[in-house]
């Protein structure tokens, strides 16, 4: 199977996504590199003793993967939510 392309649909917006991702991870309390972002995924999987390496991963199964990915995402989305609801509420 190919791997997939996690490219945004707006290259120039990839830096403030990285920034994004940064900071809502270390509010939750992990250790990130500002300048590899993608690298926290280590550190959670590894919390919640998920066998992630770099390179191939095609062993994980989607359990797994989700035990990763989910938190990351799902705090970037909460925080997304919050910063939209923040700003709906100025303009009214």
């Amino acid at each position: 199977m190919a791997r997939r392309n996690r490219r945004p649909l707006i290259p120039e917006a990839r830096e403030a996504l990285n920034q994004l991702k940064v900071d809502v991870m270390k509010r939750q309390g992990y250790q990130v590199n500002e300048n590899q972002p993608d690298e926290v995924k280590y550190e959670v999987a590894h919390e919640v003793n998920v066998p992630l390496q770099h390179g191939y991963n095609g062993k994980l199964t989607s359990e797994e993967a989700g035990k990763v990915g989910g938190p990351i995402g799902g705090n970037m989305v909460k925080e997304l939510v919050r910063m939209a609801q923040e700003q709906m509420t100025r303009k009214q």
